[in-house]
């Protein structure tokens, strides 16, 4: 068997290139002549911001596809602290779906991406409070090596360093952290260490993308500007810059942010901030990198000549211009990595104008150490150009055997066989390898800080001659089947445990009359092994094993698992499976799978949350309306709820429920329920008990929430321990459960969002947070009597803290669903 190879440690940027590094497609010659034009421009532009989303897509297209330039966007964030309007994924799993949407806007709009380690901790309404949680050298020290690495021309910050104002703090701190790092990236002695790898790199100017959210932006005197059109339209690519931005912004779809494009003229205005001062152009002054290195000079002409010689309708005629320039660009010396750059896009041009598709593909996504796996090299050339000396290389092995590729279509198919080596790592994220702290990722490795995805777990070296010229490029492993709907399907191939765990509940809650049995499913992708199933944290007297069956269909163990601890407390268990070989494994492979974005796959211990209290729960019936999905329904049936997630009002009679409970967003999204609001009022005016989690400003389906009005406002408190006030004897707060102080106790993120304003007098209030330095914010919970029942409407993040297992917030649930 041969050896996998593996995903060397390259040089920085080169990741920023694995879409041009997979498979070669064939392009109008339009958009061809309009890459050689990006080819041939060498300026560079940083944008930096704080999230997922705060990109100006209307400036990176017009900067990257009009003027040319390469743009990268820096988020000092990954989402993670967002809400998700697609399901139920939050935190690092969110985080990893913005990541791929980042991805696919910056396919769009021509951009790159990069990140620091900062972890999106939720709102935060000033930046002193987001840099008591972010370590600020460490997060600047991110920002300054990616400038040291991408080397811009000039920065470009979304937001301005001026706190409050509705400002986000992380917003502000990305503009704060931004201007430091202008000044520090070009000082050798601000982070030494990077400099065994990069260089320091003194930016020539530093801008504030202003803006008015509510209007056009109306340019101060007093001020200098850079005006950029954002509205033109290029001919080359058929489309306006504005289309192009709304195409890009449309990919954030787990935010609801699809985008219309501005129609007409439009324009971007650029204050300096810091730098060298200019008179028109932003890029004034900025020369071009070509006459940097030797022989430059004479490649940037030729590269000038070939645009204005450009064959429109016969292509392959400028193959032969091409490749001077390439034998020339070969020939340069210097190791600067702009050059390095173009010299795999010009590579990758080439590949396009001869319209070859190269793909290393395999019939299974997943993977294990030791494993044989059966794939296929296809390599197409329907040029009439010869490919001569093509191999495909995986370490030390070759797969050789074709000499030449002919013309017309004609392609070659080369079975290769491997066994995955046990060198190969878990498909990982990288950022998600060690534990996480203080709201940072922790990175061991600085080449990959910034990176805004892992290296590939498999990959193949293909290596062909085109007139004599040697040319070498990676071919990614992939997952190729055709989807009945979509057809033609990749995904990445992935790496995974030979044996992982599954847990059927990730609380367990050992409470008067719930059943405390929980099933865990230990998975074998090759044989069946025998062990020891065992838990970190639990001694053998604080669990049972009541029984285990082998489901040999499916490869794997099933145990029945009972828990009891000697007090009432919180602890966290982490089951393991020891095999008799002594190899202990406790993973769970977690998936998450939209059309929009790949396949991802993390992994994460198998850890159930036990808590024992004496907690008065009386089960029933409880009807679930989804809205933008949340996880609630989950720990609820853990408590011993019987939930049943209404869908078609029609065919459900309310009444036999004992609450009903609607989740997040649910009046933005579910028009069903919008529908049915008359129903369910008369289910809470004939005894019925319903409880409505938060929903946002806008769009809303309908004003009319409750029996008496009150409207949404964008209150929140972000503070998650913030100080709060209480009425003690509010039926919420005492009944069936005394919520005390201590309930309010180590919650996570924040208190809640979108409270309620403008509440009719029916509603009473009974808890008021108050985030430090501000003045209390009502409306986080109300709730009224109407008829028999009782209605309940809250803005408290139920949907973060329950999936959380905290237990104060859990048992103020609880509380409300007994009403």
């Amino acid at each position: 068997m041969t050896k996998p190879i593996l995903h060397s440690c390259l040089a920085f940027f080169s990741l920023m290139l694995t879409s041009l590094c997979s498979i070669a497609q064939s392009l109008p010659t339009s958009v061809l002549y309009h890459q050689l034009l990006q080819l041939k421009e060498t300026k560079r532009v940083l944008y930096i911001a704080a999230h997922p989303d705060d990109e100006n897509t209307q400036l990176i297209s017009a900067l990257s596809n009009g003027e040319q330039v390469q743009v990268a966007y820096l988020s000092l964030t990954r989402g993670d602290g967002g809400q998700n309007l697609l399901g139920k994924e939050l935190g690092i799993e969110l985080g990893q779906i913005r990541t791929q949407e980042l991805l696919r806007a910056r396919e769009t709009d021509g951009g790159r991406q990069y990140f620091t380690r900062a972890i999106d901790f939720g709102y935060s309404k000033h930046p002193d409070e987001t840099l008591q949680n972010w370590d600020k050298q460490s997060v600047l020290s991110d920002v300054v090596w990616v400038v040291r690495n991408f080397q811009p021309d000039i920065i470009i910050t979304r937001f301005n360093t001026v706190p409050g104002g509705g400002n986000h703090g992380h917003h502000t701190t990305s503009a704060i952290l931004a201007e430091e790092a202008f000044d520090l990236a070009a000082d050798p002695s601000a982070f030494p260490d990077q400099l065994q790898f990069v260089s320091p790199w003194q930016t020539k100017r530093i801008f504030w993308n202003t803006y008015n959210f509510g209007g056009d932006f109306v340019p101060l005197e007093s001020e200098r500007y850079a005006v950029i059109q954002v509205g033109e339209y290029n001919s080359l690519l058929g489309k306006t810059y504005s289309q192009i931005a709304a195409d890009s912004r449309t990919m954030h779809k787990s935010q609801g942010f699809g985008a219309t494009p501005r129609i007409g003229a439009g324009m971007d205005y650029l204050q300096l901030i810091k730098g060298e001062p200019f008179d028109v152009s932003a890029f004034e002054n900025i020369p071009s990198r070509w006459k940097e290195v030797d022989g430059g000079t004479e490649i940037e002409a030729l590269l000038q000549q070939l645009l204005e010689k450009f064959d429109f309708k016969n292509p392959l005629i400028n193959l032969k211009a091409l490749m001077e320039i390439r034998s020339k660009l070969g020939a340069v010396t210097s190791e600067a990595p702009w050059l390095t750059e173009k010299s795999k896009r010009l590579d990758h041009f080439i590949f396009n104008l001869l319209g070859l598709k190269m793909e290393f593909v395999t019939n299974k996504e997943l993977g294990f150490s030791g494993e044989d796996i059966q794939a296929q090299l296809v390599v197409n050339n329907p040029s009439r150009i010869l490919l001569t000396d093509v191999s495909l290389e995986l370490f030390d092995e070759k797969y050789t055997g074709i000499k030449k590729v002919s013309a017309n279509n004609e392609p070659i198919y080369v079975p290769v066989d491997f066994s995955v080596s046990e060198s190969v790592p878990l498909s990982q994220p990288y950022w998600l390898i060690n534990p996480i702290a203080d709201a940072l990722y922790d990175v061991k490795d600085q080449t990959m800080i910034g990176k805004p995805s892992n290296e590939v777990s498999i990959e193949g070296n293909l290596t062909f001659r085109i007139n004599e010229q040697e040319f070498k490029t990676t071919l990614p492993l992939e997952y190729k089947y055709n989807d009945q709907v979509d057809g033609e399907v990749k995904q990445p191939f992935t790496i995974v445990p030979e044996i992982d765990l599954e847990v059927s509940e990730h609380h367990v809650f050992l409470l008067p009359g719930v059943d405390p049995v929980v099933s865990i499913a230990v998975n074998f992708k090759d044989q069946i092994q025998e062990g020891e199933l065992t838990f970190k944290n639990l001694k053998k007297s604080e669990f049972e094993i009541l029984g285990v069956e082998d489901d040999l269909s499916q490869k794997k163990k099933i145990y029945r698992v009972s828990f009891k601890l000697n007090k009432n407390e919180q602890r966290e268990a982490v089951a393991q499976f020891t095999t008799s070989e002594g190899t202990t494994y406790d993973q769970v492979t977690n998936r998450i799978s939209y059309k929009h974005i790949p396949n991802l796959t993390y992994f994460s211990p198998a850890s159930i949350n036990v808590i024992q209290e004496e907690w008065k729960v009386s089960g029933g019936k409880i009807g679930y309306i989804m809205g933008a999905g949340d996880d609630v329904p989950s720990v609820l049936n853990s408590l011993g709820y019987q939930v049943s997630t209404i869908t078609d009002f029609s065919l459900v009679n309310l009444s036999q429920f004992k609450s009903i409970v609607v989740g997040i967003r649910a009046y933005n999204t579910n028009k069903k329920l919008v529908e049915n609001q008359q129903n369910l009022l008369t289910y809470v005016e004939n005894g019925g008990n319903v409880v409505v989690q938060y929903n946002v400003v806008s769009p809303l389906l309908t004003k009319n929430f409750g029996p008496y009005p009150f409207s949404i406002s964008r209150g929140r408190v972000t503070v998650e321990d913030s100080p709060f006030e209480a009425d003690w004897d509010h039926p919420v707060l005492s009944s069936p459960n005394k919520i005390t102080e201590k309930d309010f106790g180590n919650w996570v993120q924040e208190r809640g969002l979108y409270f309620v304003t403008d509440i009719a007098p029916g509603y009473s209030n009974p808890i008021t947070f108050q985030d430090p330095g501000e003045k209390p914010q009502p409306g986080s919970l109300i709730y009224t009597q109407y008829g028999k029942g009782t209605y309940i409407y809250t803005g408290i993040s139920f949907f973060r803290e329950l999936p959380a297992g905290v237990p104060g917030a859990i048992k103020l649930f609880i509380n409300l669903i007994e009403q």
